[in-house]
């Protein structure tokens, strides 16, 4: 049941058609105070309609609202204040966390729809940085929270597989390279010739030239270049696979820039035949004068296709291949104007899905204050952290728990889950700091903390005698300690909701946050095992902490162990 739509029903009963039903429950909020009730609705829009006073509608709506859920209802100022009856609800949400287990908080608007995920995407032939964190674990956590509303995700990993870095790639390894040592170490290897070309190249810019010579000699199917090419692409998706491994990511797509080669020149003939194509500066562009924006160069005066080009090729055959009903590109928010363009090109193509397209950008991740580079050397590698940070859960798990059975795994659990949840708690265009010690504390707003809650709340049902089972008669009105838990599980969906339609995964980090910290307060005050007659509502409630926590968790990309 949903409370917000009980009372949305009841007042647009009373109300008659001046204001439809889904307008009437957004407009129901939850007041900030609990001592203000459960649920809140605001009369002021009703004030223009009726041409009253929002107090006097909210006097007069007050005496007429009767339902057997509500306990009672007050009127504060131009607010009508509803407070649940505590036995009602208790029984109605954790009735239903047992019965639907970890679907409690799904929704169906998504209709089965696809969905594709543009994510990840690290450049072949380079280190998997911190810098791909971001994208990587904020698609694959929407992947799951679209997937949980009803939708069907399509991750998509569009690897930087092409471009000019691979024509200064082959030049640094005919120039310095080393089979041996490639062949050993692939990924550090190749990082130290990159590094090399470009230092080299400040003393010594025919270099570039060279890089340039090279890359064209790839475009044009050159045997050597392309066996190169070919290798460096398979090194690297092998050492990208165990990073991706670690992190229990998969996707459903490895189709990278490389890919899209062969259907650009189509991208040009419908830009062509649209007569949608001027020149520029001897550059082919599609002018944006309307949109408010910079032309997007479709092709160089050499005759190269461009970024813009690719990804317009790319949205094409994405809509014919899944007929997507959104198209999300999960890249930085410095990629914005290029979007911003791809998006107004595919409008004045006429395609109507280009709407559906959305760009969800994000912060930088910074060491010391500073952007990661690889160009330069300072970059900080993603299986690095990953190891160290399991390795750091692991010395913590010898502390505290010596005698845990399964320590390596929970270690692997807690220390990637740590890195995951650090990145996805924050509002995504917000840039974050890196910091190993900060994302593995047990106390705060980590990842450690809401597993070790689940933990806990695990090791209670362990302890009681007999599984937690549901009785609606075990609730009772008095329910007082209990309700600000209980009222929070009320909120896991609309939580899922809010995540799902801003693309925003910290709204479910947050939400579990404040379950786990409401959860631990109410453990601290109530002796839960304890003989009583609400012991068994009491378990009954640690069981639907326990559920909804492991599904928060899972829909985040993080796995919750039973014991720490």
């Amino acid at each position: 049941m949903n409370f917000k739509q009980e009372l949305a029903s009841i007042l647009s009963d009373l109300l008659g058609q001046e204001i439809s039903l889904k307008d009437l429950e957004l407009m129901i909020e939850k007041p900030k105070n609990p001592e203000h009730g459960d649920l809140a609705f605001p009369c002021f829009t009703l004030a223009k309609l009726k041409r009253k006073s929002p107090n006097l509608i909210a006097e007069e709506l007050c005496g007429k609202i009767q339902s057997p859920i509500f306990e009672k209802v007050t009127v504060v100022g131009a607010y009508l204040n509803v407070f649940l009856n505590k036995k009602t609800a208790s029984e109605k949400v954790i009735g239903d966390i047992f019965a639907q287990k970890g679907k409690y908080g799904a929704h169906a608007f998504g209709n089965g729809g696809a969905v594709t995920i543009d994510m990840s995407s690290p450049n072949i032939a380079k280190p998997f940085s911190m810098g791909h964190l971001r994208s990587t674990v904020i698609g694959n956590s929407l992947a799951l929270i679209v997937e949980k509303c009803g939708y069907k995700p399509i991750k998509i990993n569009h690897l930087g597989d092409w471009g000019t870095q691979f024509g200064k790639l082959i030049t640094a390894y005919q120039l310095w390279g080393d089979a041996d040592k490639v062949k050993a170490n692939p990924i550090k290897e190749l990082l130290s010739l990159y590094i090399k070309f470009h230092e080299e190249a400040e003393n010594n810019p025919s270099l570039e030239d060279q890089g340039r010579g090279w890359f064209k000699k790839l475009e044009d199917g050159d045997e050597q270049a392309l066996a190169l090419w070919k290798w460096f692409r398979d090194e690297s998706l092998k050492e990208f696979s165990r990073i991706y491994e670690l992190m229990n990511v998969q996707f459903d797509s490895y189709a990278g820039e490389a890919f899209y080669n062969d259907k650009m020149g189509r991208v040009v003939q419908l830009l062509e035949k649209q007569h949608l194509l001027v020149e520029s500066e001897q550059a082919q562009v599609v002018e944006l004068t309307e949109e408010q924006l910079p032309p997007c160069l479709i092709k160089k005066s050499d005759g190269a296709t461009l970024y813009a080009t690719r990804d317009l090729a790319a949205a094409l055959y994405r809509q014919e291949e899944y007929q997507f009903v959104q198209s999300l590109y999960v890249v930085g928010h410095e990629q914005s104007l290029h979007f911003k363009q791809l998006i107004a090109v595919l409008a004045k193509m006429g395609y109507e899905w280009s709407k559906q397209m959305h760009h969800i950008p994000f912060g930088m991740m910074l060491k010391d204050g500073k952007k990661m580079s690889t160009r330069k050397g300072k970059v900080v590698l993603l299986e690095e952290v990953l190891n160290e940070s399991i390795a750091m859960a692991r010395h913590n798990i010898e502390e505290k728990n010596p005698n845990l059975s399964n320590k390596d795994e929970v270690a692997k659990q807690v220390g990637v889950g740590a890195v995951i949840f650090h990145d996805l708690k924050n509002n995504r265009m917000n840039d974050i700091e890196f910091s190993l010690e900060e994302m593995l504390r047990f106390e705060g707003e980590t990842g450690p903390y809401v597993q070790y809650t689940y933990a806990r709340a695990c090791s209670i049902i362990r302890k009681a005698t007999g599984k937690p089972q549901f009785s609606a008669a075990t609730y009772s009105n008095s329910w007082e300690k209990e309700w600000k838990v209980t009222s929070l599980l009320m909120e896991f969906a609309p939580a899922v909701q809010r995540a799902c339609v801003n693309f925003d995964p910290s709204q479910v980090a947050k939400y579990i946050i404040d379950l786990a910290q409401a959860f631990n307060k109410y453990y601290a005050e109530v002796k839960i095992l304890e003989d009583s007659v609400e012991q068994q509502a009491r378990l009954a409630l640690v069981y639907a902490v326990t559920e909804v926590l492991k599904e928060g968790l899972r829909l985040l990309g993080l796995e919750a162990p039973d014991e720490m």
